[in-house]
């Protein structure tokens, strides 16, 4: 797979919040805001829950109108739960909007608050939201972000205020007063880390002489799993890329941890390095910077790519499916 960066731009994203109390009231600013898009003739992307999207599809048709991939994870063969983070989502819906926004010009997006992704505490739509206002800051697209006016998590509401630089009222769109930007935002709610897995299948400790390996067991595991050639070679170098930016940003030595099932790979990647971004690789670099587009190519091959950090250092880990 060839991964091309983009050249960063100026600013472009209009990032906007809307507060609903009901679902018929989602649903009847959903049909409004679909109609002027769709007269501005814009491509109208929904990811709304499915009752309002059908909907809105029997209210205005579905010509010029697209559905986003779900953000509800699969389960994970490996630990059983459904690995959801709202960086990883982030990057997933960024890397859709992109290939949409290549091809129309006008791009509106109207999604909503789902319930399913609130975990424990509700963190995930806060990291969602301030990741993408990283990953897509240069898109000409218009996005809009329902939430309950009483959500679950209080969480859920400082964070969708934090996070959104627009508002959505009776009148249009308004400056939000509330806004933060987004690495203020994510320093101060650092990511969650994630389901705690069993004992690895293998285990290896490197440093940057015996980077290769950490290349030869990849390709030993995505061979026992059943890798096309194509996708096993895209995840070596995924892997290859966060583990060498471990060694080379973090400490000395590193770690690798990899646990195989029939129908995925998961890898982890500790060092004992303080990790200075909140959630690095959601940006594209530059073409020109020499550096710095490990994580982003990561990113763009794997399934789910989270970063976290704690007392002992920065860890990522990564899924992929064959």
């Amino acid at each position: 797979m060839k991964v091309t960066p983009r050249t960063p731009a100026d600013l472009a994203l209009r990032h906007a919040v809307a507060f609903h109390d009901s679902a018929a009231d989602l649903f009847t600013r959903s049909v409004r805001l679909t109609r002027e898009a769709l007269e501005r003739g814009d491509l109208v992307a929904l990811a709304l829950p499915p009752d309002v999207e059908q909907a809105v599809h029997a209210a205005v048709g579905t010509a010029g109108l697209v559905t986003l991939a779900p953000a509800v994870p699969p389960l994970s063969p490996v630990s059983g739960a459904a690995e959801g983070s709202g960086q990883t989502t982030a990057a997933l819906r960024g890397r859709e909007l992109r290939m949409l926004s290549r091809d129309h010009p006008g791009l509106t997006v109207l999604t909503a608050h789902d319930e399913r992704l609130d975990g424990a505490d509700g963190a995930y739509w806060t990291e969602l939201d301030a990741a993408l206002n990283v990953a897509v800051a240069d898109l000409d697209v218009t996005l809009v972000c329902s939430f309950p006016s009483y959500p679950l998590h209080l969480e859920v509401l400082e964070g969708a205020r934090a996070n959104h630089a627009l508002l959505l009222t009776g009148g249009g769109l308004r400056p939000n007063p509330d806004h933060e930007c987004p690495a203020e935002v994510l320093r101060t709610r650092p990511a969650q880390s994630p389901i705690v897995l069993g004992p690895p299948d293998l285990r290896l400790t490197y440093n940057s002489w015996q980077l290769h390996d950490v290349r030869g067991a990849l390709e030993t595991a995505v061979g026992l799993v059943g890798f096309e050639t194509a996708r096993g070679e895209d995840l070596v170098l995924a892997v290859n890329e966060v583990a060498t930016n471990a060694v080379e940003h973090g400490t000395a030595d590193a770690e690798l941890y990899l646990w195989a099932s029939p129908t995925e790979l998961v890898c982890e990647v500790h060092d004992g390095g303080i990790l200075r971004e909140p959630l690095p690789g959601l940006k594209a670099p530059h073409p020109k910077d020499p550096r710095g587009r490990g994580v982003w190519i990561a990113r763009q091959l794997c399934d789910l790519l989270h970063v976290w950090r704690d007392g002992s250092g920065t860890h990522v880990r990564m899924h992929a499916r064959p």
